[in-house]
C-alpha cells in the first residue's frame, strides 16, 4: 500500500511496522512576562547609577556605587534570566521532555504511546497573556507540569493531536503485526 504525497503540513504517515522518526514539533520555555521585574531594576539600577555618579556624599565612593550596582544587576537580573533559561520543556513526535536546572540538570519524560491526560489551568493574568498550566498525567508516573506555558491553547491542541496519531499508529503496528503478517 503506498501513502499519499504530502504538501506541506502533517509529515507523511510511516509504513506499517517501520519505526517514525522522532521528530522535534516545539521547544518551549516558561512566559518571559516573569522578567519584566527584572527589566524594570536593570533600568531602576542604570538610572540611580547614572544619577549618583560623582553626586555622592562624603564617605561614599563611586567604585562603591558601581560594585553595588553590579551586584544588584547580578542578582536580581542575571541571575532569574538564567534560571528561566535553564528551564524547558520539548515536544516531539513521540514524548515530552522537561529538562530544567543550571548545575545539575533534572530530566522528565512522558511518552505520547502510552497516552495522558491534559489538565489545562489559566488563571486572569494568563488568560490576559495567552498563557496557561498545563498538566500531563498518565496514572503512573508523577505529573508533568508545564507552568505557564505562552500560547496554552495551541500547545494544548499538539499534545491531544499527538497522542490521537500515536496511538493509532501504535494500534496501526499491532493489527498488522497481530494479523500473521511479517514485518521487514
Amino acid at each position: 500500500m503506498t501513502q499519499p504525497t504530502s504538501y506541506g503540513g502533517r509529515p507523511r504517515m510511516p509504513a506499517p511496522g517501520a519505526a517514525a522518526p522522532e521528530l522535534r514539533i516545539a521547544r518551549i520555555r516558561s512566559h518571559a512576562r516573569r522578567l519584566a521585574w527584572s527589566a524594570v531594576v536593570l533600568i531602576a539600577v542604570a538610572g540611580a547609577t547614572a544619577y549618583f555618579y560623582d553626586n555622592l556624599p562624603a564617605p561614599f565612593e563611586n567604585w562603591m556605587l558601581v560594585s553595588a550596582a553590579a551586584a544588584a544587576v547580578l542578582l536580581l537580573v542575571v541571575l532569574p534570566y538564567l534560571v528561566w533559561l535553564s528551564h524547558s520543556w520539548t515536544i516531539t513526535t513521540r514524548r515530552v521532555i522537561e529538562r530544567s536546572g543550571f548545575f545539575g540538570s533534572r530530566r522528565q519524560e512522558i511518552s505520547h504511546v502510552r497516552g495522558y491526560s491534559i489538565q489545562m489551568r489559566r488563571g486572569v493574568l494568563q488568560r490576559l497573556w495567552g498563557a496557561g498550566t498545563l498538566t500531563l498525567s498518565n496514572g503512573v508516573e508523577p505529573p508533568l507540569r508545564m507552568k505557564n506555558v505562552p500560547q496554552a491553547v495551541l500547545v494544548h491542541e499538539t499534545l491531544v493531536d499527538q497522542v490521537e496519531v500515536n496511538q493509532i499508529l501504535a494500534h496501526r503496528d499491532s493489527q498488522s503485526f497481530g494479523s500473521g503478517s511479517v514485518g521487514v
